[in-house]
């Protein structure tokens, strides 16, 4: 771990932005930051709660002369998305993450950096302990497992938070303002197969595709990258009429991460070894090619391997790989309404197989319900056709933008003043807290925004360090000018 940036500014952010780094806090597994995050506002003699679900509320009162202000919500997620590098050695639940400073930016090495939301937290921290800040009354709503599932904010009970305004800095682009944001849910295909033995005169390859970039499957959908699942069941499908035989397939590990690599484990005639080496060849080239642009470091490879003892019927084999090769991933729709955002998409995030069950995980996004529930259709189709079961779960809904929020009219308004220009007022195609929250507190006023974080939920994460100056300067400046209440 580089300490150097302990030494940027604002260094108060940065300084928990660090002992967040140090505290491992992989989705769902969050006690060591809870209990970190309990003895914070306690150190500072503020009230601080835990409730039954994990969130922790800090309050801090106003400073003098602010106690009629509306009270404002900060709020983030204590968790972080855990992707590493395969070639790297670490364990989220045990070992700190390696950020260092990388010119204008701080990174990781080989993993992810967590400053989705680490930097946001780092910020309410630094609001509740500073004793120079103006700001009316402030609550710090830290909630759990924000990035598998958002049981945090799904399990906030109503009567908890008091304040008027909530103000989300989980938004990943510095001079924005986001008043809206996707739905989501998962959908789960299951898939039955038999067991049978290698049939005799077959040899076996492990065949791996790694070199992707991933990324967030909402915001990074639409660059087009590469998704690793989707690319080896091409080459697995393509490669039937060899004799190709399916031992064992698995790739991603996350359903809101564009999975960056994935392995399979096939057994064919040794007489098609040559003409099959030479296919994956063939295909490693293709797929460089198409995506040259999006997703330059793909690699494609198939190496010799250990027997396997069973492969997959043929039967079920067939119908698995054309289920995964007609399930959509990526952009399904624009919106009409809102430019350049995405409406729909669909991230075929995670396959695996275990005695004698296939595995198809996905997550749906759109921010018209609608459509939403259209796309499970189309999974419910597949299922069927391909005699498979579907299952959805972990549904949340999307944040309705509302262009006459109090809050964003004065947040505009100070951004200009402050920085010379108008911010951008977007909606987001990803699952935001907001729609949850808002739905548990319907009068809240509520915004979300951030610094630069570029391929959040990757090992390529990175956040850019002046605009996290920009972002607390404009923090700072809109707690000091909270309208007072009604």
């Amino acid at each position: 771990m580089s300490k150097e940036i302990l030494n940027l500014e604002p260094k108060e952010v940065w300084k928990y932005f660090y002992e967040l780094t140090q505290i491992p806090r992989p989705s769902k597994k969050e006690g060591k930051v809870i209990e970190y995050m309990k003895k914070f506002g306690e150190r500072l003699g503020l009230e601080t709660i835990v409730d039954e679900v994990g969130n922790v509320i800090i309050r801090k009162p106003a400073t003098p002369g602010m106690e009629n202000r509306k009270g404002v919500i900060l709020q983030g997620h204590l968790d972080m998305v855990p992707q590493k590098n395969s070639d790297v050695d670490h364990d989220f639940e045990k070992d700190p993450i390696d950020a260092y400073v990388d010119g204008e930016w701080v990174t990781a090495r080989g993993t992810t950096l967590g400053a989705d939301n680490g930097i946001g937290v780092a910020a309410a921290m630094a609001v509740l302990a500073s004793k120079e800040l103006q700001h009316g009354p402030i609550e710090a709503l830290f909630t759990v497992d924000e990035e598998t599932g958002m049981t945090g904010a799904f399990g906030l009970k109503p009567g908890l938070l008091q304040g008027e305004i909530l103000i989300n800095m989980d938004s990943e682009d510095e001079g924005e303002l986001y008043v809206g944001c996707a739905g989501g849910t998962n959908a789960n295909l299951v898939f039955s197969y038999r067991e049978e033995p290698v049939p005799e005169g077959h040899v076996a390859y492990k065949i791996s595709l790694t070199g992707l970039k991933g990324g967030h499957s909402g915001i990074d959908i639409p660059l087009e990258r590469g998704n690793a699942n989707k690319l080896l069941n091409r080459v697995l499908w393509s490669a039937r009429v060899l004799g190709l035989r399916l031992a064992d397939f698995h790739g991603g590990d996350l359903r809101n991460a564009i999975p960056r690599e994935a392995f399979a484990v096939v057994t064919l005639p040794a007489a098609n070894a040559g003409v099959f080496e030479e296919h994956v060849r063939k295909m490693e080239k293709i797929m460089q090619d198409e995506l040259a642009s999006a997703d330059p470091g793909l690699t494609l490879s198939a190496e010799r391997t250990d027997m396997p003892s069973v492969v997959m019927d043929a039967q079920s084999q067939q119908r698995i790989l054309d289920a995964i090769y007609v399930s959509p991933h990526g952009v399904i729709r624009m919106s009409t309404d809102v430019e350049d955002l995405v409406e729909t998409s669909n991230n075929v995030a995670v396959v695996k197989m275990h005695q004698e069950t296939f595995e198809e995980l996905c997550l749906l996004r759109s921010s018209v319900d609608t459509a939403k529930e259209d796309l499970k259709n189309v999974f419910r189709s597949i299922a069927e056709l391909a005699g498979g079961k579907v299952t959805f779960d972990g549904e949340y809904p999307g944040w309705k933008p509302n262009m006459n929020s109090p809050i964003l009219k004065e947040m505009k308004e100070i951004y200009s003043t402050r920085f010379g220009k108008i911010p951008e007022i977007k909606a987001i195609h990803a699952g935001l807290e907001c729609g949850l929250l808002g739905g548990v507190y319907p009068g809240l006023d509520m915004i979300s925004f951030g610094p630069t974080i570029r391929y959040p939920h990757s090992p390529d994460e990175k956040v850019h360090i002046g605009s996290v100056q920009k972002f607390w300067d404009f923090l700072v400046e809109t707690l000091k000018n909270i309208p007072e209440k009604e």
